[in-house]
């Protein structure tokens, strides 16, 4: 058979495909079972804590009270629910975000934190074996390929 014909064949399977709904493509990867529901925080590192958090909020408006604040908002999926994002500054010298190098940190809000590592790990990723419980919920913390550190979060019911 000739490279016409071939062409040919393959625009009327092509076609009728088409026509039929039975195009031969690759289906997209599902999204992941569990997945980030929001921002639960971002963490800032600086030389001097006070005096940035200051400059946020006088310049910002943000309420910086012991270096902090903390946003609310309404769940999507739960509107009845209050939610929190944290913002903070951290001193330069916080291990906090050891072992990533970025001068800032994100916290990831979560429903279900287990089934998250457990995902995680099966995918590879760098997760910390370190999983805390306090009155806020459950925290975790994953390594992306960039090296910066990620906080995930739990939070109470």
């Amino acid at each position: 058979m000739n490279r016409r014909a071939c062409c040919a064949i393959a625009i009327v399977a092509f076609a009728t495909g088409a026509a039929t709904g039975r195009v031969a493509t690759q289906a997209p990867e599902p999204p992941p079972a569990e997945r980030v529901t929001g921002i639960g925080g971002v963490f800032i590192k600086a030389k001097d804590p006070a005096a940035l958090a200051r400059w946020y909020g006088d310049n910002l408006g943000i309420d910086t009270r012991q270096n902090r604040s903390m946003f609310q908002w309404r769940e999507h999926d739960n509107p009845n629910r209050v939610a929190l994002t944290v913002w903070a500054v951290f001193p330069e010298t916080t291990k906090y975000f050891s072992p990533g190098t970025a001068t800032f940190m994100v916290n990831y809000r979560v429903r279900d934190l287990d089934r998250l590592l457990a995902q995680l790990r099966a995918r590879g990723a760098a997760v910390d074996p370190r999983v805390t419980t306090d009155d806020n919920g459950k925290f975790a913390w994953v390594v992306d390929p960039e090296g910066n550190r990620i906080e995930l979060w739990e939070p109470r019911p």
